[in-house]
């Protein structure tokens, strides 16, 4: 029988959002395939919001594992991306400030062109400058995540792969394989889910999960208010300048100061329901 994490025909990208669960997907491709071809090459969009801790795991699996990791940024001029790496990779929002000064507003749960352009298009641009015109496209979304499974479909360039679903990989099994290693993503696990990983403070993430990064990383939670109040100076709509329909950050960050710590405590007080995930966690 095949398994699962052959690496199929053709060039093949491996997308590692950072987290545990494409940690995972990468480690199984290296083992089924005894490392990487040259046709195949793994790669991290980092968008500026990741958590210091997440540029961490990435380093440290490129370097335990053997593999070469190309680290991507946008970039708002040609060739629109910038290859980076773990001492050069930005930590302060930088390529999200720039698709946001180029774009004059606002990324929302409807119009999610931030992931376009600092994920997929990013990554899309690097390739076809290599010479690369079709590719197999890898992503780490697992068999317990069904709808999200149902969004994907091929695109003009590439098709995707999906070697977790195919190998039936559950939240639990990625549990249960970094209860085993000798290192680990150094961001608290709950119920299998990373709250702290891809993007800090996310727009797609609970309001539970904004809450507490309001909570525990202040500084971090005013990057995203300050993002609403330059978009409301450069909009042509500013009262529309804001990353979610139901309240600015601002809004937010005074509600959940004024209520203090009860507020976390009382159990239903916050909203823990996602509403999506831009990448695999």
């Amino acid at each position: 029988m095949r398994d699962p994490f052959s690496l199929p025909d053709g060039n093949v990208s491996i997308s590692f959002s950072g987290g545990r669960t494409s940690a995972y997907m990468l480690h199984e491709i290296l083992r089924a395939n005894g490392g990487l071809p040259d046709r195949a090459i793994v790669s991290f969009q980092n968008t500026g919001r990741e958590m210091t801790e997440t540029l961490d795991f990435v380093q440290e699996c490129g370097q335990r594992w053997g593999v070469h990791i190309v680290w991507l940024e946008y970039r708002a001029e040609d060739p629109r991306f910038e290859v980076v790496s773990h001492n050069s990779a930005s930590r302060d929002g930088e390529p999200f400030e720039a698709l946001i000064l180029k774009r004059k507003f606002l990324p929302n749960r409807v119009a999610r062109f931030c992931t376009a352009e600092m994920k997929v298009h990013c990554l899309s641009r690097y390739l076809r400058s290599l010479g690369w015109d079709r590719w197999v496209n890898a992503v780490g979304i697992r068999a317990d995540e069904p709808d999200r499974l149902g969004k994907s479909s091929p695109k003009e360039r590439y098709t995707i792969w999906h070697p977790m679903a195919d190998a039936g990989v559950s939240r639990h099994d990625v549990s249960a394989f970094w209860s085993r290693q000798p290192f680990d993503l150094r961001l608290p696990n709950v119920g299998g889910r990373t709250q702290l990983g891809n993007c800090d403070g996310c727009f797609l993430k609970s309001e539970a999960a904004r809450a507490a990064l309001v909570r525990d990383y202040p500084e971090r939670a005013t990057w995203w208010q300050r993002m609403e109040q330059l978009a409301q100076s450069i909009s042509s709509r500013p009262a529309d300048a804001r990353f979610r329909e139901d309240g600015t950050w601002e809004q937010h960050i005074d509600f959940v100061n004024r209520q203090g710590d009860w507020l976390f405590d009382e159990e239903g007080a916050l909203c823990q329901s996602n509403e999506g995930e831009c990448t695999d966690a």
